[in-house]
């Protein structure tokens, strides 16, 4: 087992924030959102990587907003009324994540977690941290280190 698995199964089970990218349900341990808010006017900044949706001021704060579908080499999909931003903490300070809708904050045993298996080399492999089963389906664990990172 590597560090990020361990470091998922320690304790008794993992806090997550849940939330949707097209059919595919998603997590991030919630001791790394700050909050979750409904979609802004995101600000362009012009010459960035195409991930990155922007700016928004948050309470007098200036906050990056990364378009995970983007990051992820999803399809696109346009926001709609249920289309979030994430605040989560980084070691760069606070950055929002886009995503289509928060579903849900759960408790996820950690029996339920298995480790990431073994994908065909792509981008989206090093995003995932593990993968918890539910009753009809999966819940992919990001790993938002490497998600974010430019």
């Amino acid at each position: 087992m590597d560090e990020s698995t361990t470091e998922i199964r320690s304790g008794d089970e993992l806090q997550t924030v849940v939330f949707r990218l097209g059919p595919e349900y998603y997590g991030i341990d919630i001791f790394r959102v700050n909050e979750i808010i409904r979609l802004r006017e995101i600000t362009p900044i012009p010459r960035t990587e195409a991930h990155i949706r922007g700016l928004v001021n948050l309470r007098g704060k200036t906050i990056p907003v990364v378009d995970l579908r983007v990051r992820m080499n999803l399809p696109e999909q346009a926001d709609s009324e249920s289309t979030r931003i994430i605040v989560v903490e980084t070691d760069h300070g606070n950055i929002g994540i886009v995503v289509d809708s928060v579903t849900e904050v759960v408790s996820i045993p950690n029996g339920t977690i298995d480790e990431a298996p073994q994908l065909v080399d792509n981008l989206a492999a090093d995003f995932v941290r593990g993968v918890a089963k539910r009753e009809s389906d999966l819940i992919t664990l990001l790993d938002l280190d490497h998600a974010l990172a430019a």
